[in-house]
């Protein structure tokens, strides 16, 4: 079992997975192998299905979430569909395994003027020396967010050649290593320019030679430091949650569902290869839409 496993997180390194997909599928393994060897099972024959029903119920009794049985469930299954295929196995045995549902939550996103009040909360600072430099960077970091609705290894992943800013496009690669381009507004364009008019000289790094954003050192933007950014710039514009990478693009993908109302648009934007994905944005639309009626109806409206 334990070298099946090996070679499955091989496959998946050679398939180009995302780091944070491959350190996924190892977290959830580790925890089969930890199950498996708590009750001396070794070989890959021994599972069977009743053990992995009763070793999923026991991860639901130790408190694991709907969302992360089922994320355990499924790389079991992709392990197990591997076997068969590389003939160590007959049968998947997980496949007929379904993990208890979770309940849907609707994204959290800013509304119109909360998201561009957010977005040019920079320019709004009186910031001096070197903090000007960040200023610029972070201003050029929230607008491309909202602009693009890119998504925050994108955004970090990003060299300036994969930028026209006369053109107004972006191009990014996005799960699975798909590449697509995008348009990016003119609010983001001017802050772009601004920064890289500013911008210190990148250092090189293994993504490339000529990262976008940068510290004020040269070095590549981490993830980790554009949440700390974004979390920085919500505080000191007093907003009353707590704004991430993905909030923006979650409010870019609702914004434009709701002016243009083409779902397939929307999909291609943000790169989603199942439609049924972006359906939820559909559902953030109606709830909008649900407010302006309860407000408007005659016979919709709450007495006073």
């Amino acid at each position: 079992m334990a070298a099946a496993t090996d070679a499955f997180l091989l496959h998946l390194q050679q398939k180009n997975l995302s780091p944070h997909t491959q350190a996924a599928y190892r977290r959830d393994l580790d925890k089969l192998q930890q199950l498996a060897d708590e009750e001396q099972l070794a070989e890959l024959h021994t599972l069977d299905e009743m053990r992995l029903r009763s070793w999923l119920a026991r991860l639901h009794r130790g408190g694991l979430s709907p969302k992360s049985l089922q994320r355990w469930l499924s790389a079991v299954r992709t392990l197990l569909r591997f076997c068969v295929r590389e003939g160590w196995l007959k049968a998947n045995v997980a496949e007929g395994l379904r993990a208890p549902k979770a309940a849907k939550t609707l994204p959290k996103l800013l509304d119109v003027d909360a998201a561009a009040q957010f977005v040019e909360s920079p320019r709004g600072t009186g910031a001096d020396g070197g903090d000007d430099l960040l200023t610029l960077r972070d201003a050029a970091i929230l607008e491309l967010f909202y602009s693009s609705g890119l998504r925050l290894s994108e955004l970090t992943g990003l060299n300036w050649e994969d930028l026209d800013l006369r053109g107004g496009e972006v191009r990014v690669t996005g799960k699975g290593n798909k590449t697509r381009v995008l348009p990016v507004g003119r609010h983001a364009r001017r802050a772009l320019e601004d920064w890289r008019r500013h911008a210190p000289s990148a250092i090189a790094d293994a993504l490339g030679a000529d990262p976008v954003f940068t510290s004020a050192k040269g070095r590549r933007l981490g993830n980790r430091a554009v949440q700390q950014r974004l979390a920085h710039w919500a505080r000191a514009g007093g907003a009353d949650q707590r704004v991430h990478p993905h909030m923006l693009r979650h409010s870019f993908a609702s914004h434009m569902l709701e002016s243009s109302g083409d779902l397939r648009a929307v999909q291609e934007l943000l790169g989603h290869a199942d439609i049924s994905t972006t359906q939820i944005y559909t559902h953030l639309d109606f709830q909008h839409l649900s407010r302006v009626y309860d407000k408007a109806h005659p016979r919709a409206r709450k007495k006073d």
